[in-house]
């Protein structure tokens, strides 16, 4: 800019550029929590899974989608980024229930974890019984096949081990610290995938994020001895097909080894 000078000129100094003024710290913002008003457009890294489990009614086998997002966040001063579950889906179909629950379980599952909160709800879905007895999905850490309260517990548990193994969850169904999460999101930068659980370390564990199985640490005696009434289910026999002992699960002899045979059919 050009400045026309009508005075005298008796002295001069030189300006020097004053020094900016300093950064405004970072708000914190726990990418944890923070919202995500709704499913990004385009695509999401996702995890499919088929869950195999035996309940009243057989055998089933159904297939989960859980979709994962990187967040952004601020902690202790600086942006972080982790890896998120956002999604989840159950295709229709799959099952007897009325496919407008299973979507609308789904549906709310999904927003809770947009909203921050999804560790708590899967652990509540945990916490649903039904009628028809037991249901047996998984295995826990002595090899012993896993007992649930319901299909929707099974399946819960199953949503729970996916994000075991994703780094979102520790073994015991409760939230990773949001500085370990930054760490393996990090780690997948840096080596190209998701961080993995240890190949050593067992898949489940009967802790508060684990369904304890029936008997609890009855479990460890050996398979062939009777279990004393209280500490377990009792044995009625032993399966004709993977020799396995056989427990009475809504009245029928059914295998608990987890071969899912039973003589009712």
């Amino acid at each position: 800019m050009t400045v026309e000078i009508t005075s005298k000129i008796v002295g001069y100094r030189i300006k020097h550029d004053e020094p900016a003024p300093q950064a405004a710290a970072l708000l914190e913002e726990d990418p944890l929590t923070v919202r995500i008003p709704s499913r990004p457009e385009g695509t999401l890294e996702a995890v499919s899974e088929k869950i195999s489990y035996v309940g009243a009614e057989g055998r089933k086998k159904v297939y989960l989608l859980v979709s994962f997002m990187p967040v952004e966040g601020v902690v202790g001063g600086k942006r972080v980024v982790i890896e998120r579950p956002v999604e989840f889906f159950f295709p229709s179909g799959q099952l007897s229930s009325e496919h407008q629950w299973i979507t609308a379980t789904m549906r709310s599952l999904s927003l809770a974890a947009r909203g921050g909160y999804v560790t708590q709800a899967v652990a509540d879905l945990r916490k649903v019984a039904w009628d028809k007895g037991l249901v047996r999905c998984g295995w826990n850490r002595w090899g012993k096949p896993m007992f649930h309260d319901s299909e929707v517990s099974a399946i819960a548990w199953s949503i729970q081990q996916i994000l075991y193994r994703r780094g979102f969850l520790d073994q015991d169904g409760n939230q990773v610290p949001v500085e370990t999460l930054v760490e393996r999101y990090h780690h997948r930068m840096q080596h190209g995938h998701a961080w993995q659980p240890p190949a050593n370390e067992p898949e489940a564990d009967t802790a508060s994020g684990a369904v304890e199985p029936i008997g609890g640490a009855a479990n460890e005696a050996d398979s062939s001895a009777k279990k004393p009434e209280g500490s377990g289910p009792a044995v009625v026999g032993h399966c004709p097909e993977c020799r396995g002992e056989l427990i009475m699960m809504d009245g029928c002899p059914t295998c608990y080894a987890g071969c899912g045979w039973s003589k009712c059919g």
